[in-house]
């Protein structure tokens, strides 16, 4: 079990064997299947690294603004709370994973939603949910599998499915599609950057900067140097004492602040690099795939896949989700009850990928209003879902995409109020509706 675990969580792994038996499956020879193959799990390893060294990075960050601005309450992490719930839910978590991505292969071969989720570590934290919300419904152990199953299923195909749109507008093409449980905050980004309607000409990566400061379109230079700038007013809040004995090991506080923020534009750096040889492998491979085993199957992909497409939205992302999350947390300490905190984790990845597609639609504007929209979202989901997580709720953190917000709200609230019959209609009722053929139109792009 714990094999399994390993295999189906690491990325790296799951997209080599899915590019592997891709390029099997188009009888590609010997050479250009290792390649391929090798390419693919190397560049994958790459990504990780770099979202390492970010996340590295930001922790830090994290506690010194809390300390600079004597705030307390829930930090939302999906990394702490799946290892909570793993503690009990383990074993049914693991066939619940499983399961899943052969309910999201079936649905994909068999329905009009051709899309495979392939960023395993997300598949199993909603997994690791999903277990947790079935219990909470009152399942037994066979029922629990098997709906948790089917519902990880059902949401790694919709999830993809409802971003795919702003996707084509994007990327210019219908080849891939995003794999990552905050969807429902990009959207919703992507639909407010509608609102401004900006030609390309006000993208965040056409942005005029003066002459002499020219060197600030080259994205690493410029996200070094916000970030340093960021890090060091938040240091000097938080004061040399306490960075010192609880952060740095004894290392001068700025000279601390000044190593983290280039850390930080150096994982940005390394994930791009690694988007690049990856998606430069995985498309081509997929078709195997889409062609042999089902048809017209779009990889879902993780997040960092996006950032390529406008590195300068990446970083007005980030900051305009993070204020997003400090408004709503101001918010809920004047009306009381449960304050979520802006986790800098969460609102890096979902607030930059947030900033692309609000950035797709609306330019400039549509990356920051966008983004800050996103902030909100997975500051206050949270808020909902913890009454529903059973005693899993109790805990100083929880979920922290928004996908997962949706999911378990929906779910919790059937399990709360209408037990496990409502949740198996409501998942037949899904699966029906899904399975539903219909005559395509034709596309059109999004304006």
């Amino acid at each position: 079990m714990k094999v399994l675990i390993d295999i189906l969580s690491e990325p790296a792994i799951l997209v080599a064997l899915i590019a592997l038996i891709g390029l099997i499956a188009q009888r590609k020879n010997m050479p250009d299947t290792i390649k391929g193959t090798t390419k693919t799990f190397v560049g994958f390893l790459v990504i990780s690294a770099g979202a390492g060294i970010l996340e590295t990075s930001l922790v830090p960050f994290g506690a010194m603004f809390e300390e600079a601005f004597n705030v307390s309450g829930v930090v939302p992490n999906n990394e702490a709370i799946v290892a909570l719930a793993l503690s009990e839910f383990g074993r049914n978590t693991a066939l619940i994973m499983f399961f899943g991505m052969v309910v999201n292969i079936l649905i994909a071969r068999f329905t009009r939603f051709k899309y495979i989720f392939l960023t395993g570590h997300h598949t199993l934290y909603l997994a690791a949910m999903l277990a947790v919300i079935m219990a909470v419904a009152g399942f037994d152990t066979v029922g629990l599998i098997a709906a948790g199953s089917v519902a990880l299923g059902i949401v790694m195909t919709l999830s993809p499915a409802i971003l795919q749109p702003f996707m084509r507008q994007l990327t210019g093409n219908d080849n891939v599609a995003l794999g990552h449980f905050s969807a429902v905050g990009y959207a919703a980004s992507g639909l407010v950057g509608k609102l401004f309607k900006d030609s390309k000409e006000n993208s965040t990566e056409n942005i005029n900067f003066p002459k002499g400061l020219g060197f600030l379109r080259d994205s690493t230079v410029s996200i070094a140097l916000t970030m340093i700038l960021m890090y060091l007013i938040v240091a000097l809040f938080a004061g040399p004492s306490f960075i010192e004995s609880e952060l740095s090991g004894g290392t001068n506080f700025l000279v601390f602040s000044l190593i983290q923020a280039g850390s930080f534009a150096a994982g940005v750096f390394i994930i791009l690099s690694g988007v690049r040889l990856v998606l430069a492998e995985i498309v081509p491979a997929f078709k195997g795939i889409s062609t042999k085993l089902v048809p017209n199957a779009k990889p879902a992909l993780d997040v960092p896949i996006v950032f390529t497409y406008a590195p300068n939205a990446v970083l007005i992302g980030f900051f305009a989700s993070f204020v997003g999350g400090i408004f709503s947390m101001f918010i809920m300490i004047f009306t009381g009850g449960i304050i979520i905190l802006p986790g800098v984790v969460p609102h890096f990845f979902t607030g930059a990928a947030a900033g692309v597609f609000g950035n797709a639609t609306g330019g400039f504007r549509g990356a920051i209003t966008g983004a800050f929209v996103n902030g909100i979202i997975i500051s206050f989901l949270p808020v909902f879902l913890m009454p529903v997580l059973g005693d899993l709720g109790f805990a100083n953190t929880t979920f922290s995409d928004a996908d997962f917000g949706v999911t378990g709200i929906f779910f919790g609230f059937l399990a709360n109020y209408a037990g496990p019959i409502a949740i198996t209609v409501s998942l037949i009722v899904i699966i029906v509706l899904m399975a539903i053929p219909f005559k395509k139109k034709k596309q059109n792009k999004i304006t």
